[in-house]
């Protein structure tokens, strides 16, 4: 197939592209300095973002569109500006991929949208699937709802379109583990908070098959939750973990104290929500890692 990728030299950009060009694809990575980039054997760099850009140029005839760009949410504290940051970069580059799209002849068949769990909100009690319906009211809840509601616009081209809800991607040296396992690592890991906030991982080589079995599907559409089947909690994740490090599991990190050094940043770790991948195991998804002590035993090895 021809795939087009934005933010494909990103966390996850850059394993899925790898991925994908193994399997023999013949791949589209948009960013906004193609001229400091090598193009390769069916690897091509395309500008965008830029004013006098046209990618659509060298994207007519894509089969699929996966969107993956936006500033990281663990890129600092959540100040105005860079809260603005990360919900205008989402915006903008979901509203020039429809802009690609609409100048397309031939329209791409699927779209991938990033997205995340995010959109459910945060509770110790409830757990929650794509069918769940209200989104939460936070920060985070309302800038995923925005950008799902984008990228959605892409159904008016009858283009089937897929929102990869992400839990937490867990991978050795990008993402949210390196600065969760490094308190252990200095024999100073311990409970984050209550200890009762839900964690939604997936390992990174999940989130890349799963996005292949998504495009593959061609009955899938609409929220698809990228998490393990088997979510757990914030002392349990801390508990593996040292486990897992043969580091002990011992000194606390108040919420409080967290609160102060990150700001509103810190419900990313003080605050969970507990969410099932349905749509994925009913569909016959077979996850690679279901469980967290062999995921992170394979991230750690």
């Amino acid at each position: 197939m021809r795939i087009a990728i934005t933010g494909g030299t990103g966390f996850v950009g850059s394993a899925l592209a790898k991925k994908l060009l193994e399997n023999g694809h013949e791949l589209f990575i948009l960013t906004r300095n193609a001229g400091n980039k090598q193009n390769s054997k069916n690897l091509y760099y395309v500008q965008w973002l830029n004013k006098a850009d046209s990618p659509e140029d060298e994207l007519e005839g894509i089969d699929v569109f996966i969107n993956l760009a936006g500033e990281s949410i663990n890129s600092g504290r959540w100040t105005v500006e860079r809260k603005k940051r990360i919900f205008n970069s989402r915006i903008t580059a979901t509203k020039e991929v429809l802009r690609i799209i609409s100048r397309l002849a031939e329209k791409p068949y699927t779209l991938i949208n990033a997205s995340a769990v995010g959109y459910y909100g945060t509770s110790e009690n409830e757990t929650f699937t794509e069918v769940s319906k209200n989104a939460g009211s936070d920060f985070l809840a309302e800038t995923v709802r925005r950008w799902e509601m984008e990228a959605s616009k892409a159904e008016e081209w009858e283009v089937r379109t897929i929102f990869c809800r992400f839990g937490i991607i867990l991978e050795k040296n990008e993402g949210a583990l390196p600065r969760m396992a490094l308190p252990y690592k200095l024999f100073a890991g311990g409970t984050v908070g209550s200890g009762c906030q839900w964690v939604s991982w997936i390992h990174l080589n999940d989130v890349v098959s799963g996005i292949l079995f998504c495009i593959e599907k061609e009955q899938l559409q609409g929220p698809v939750n990228f998490t393990s089947p088997n979510p757990v909690t914030m002392y349990e994740f801390g508990q593996i973990l040292g486990e897992v490090l043969h580091r002990p599991h011992w000194i606390p990190a108040p919420g409080f104290a967290l609160k102060i050094v990150l700001g509103e940043m810190s419900t990313l770790v003080l605050e969970g929500q507990k969410v099932l991948p349905k749509k994925l195991t009913a569909y016959g998804y077979e996850f690679l890692f279901k469980s967290l002590k062999p995921a992170l035993t394979d991230i750690y090895s």
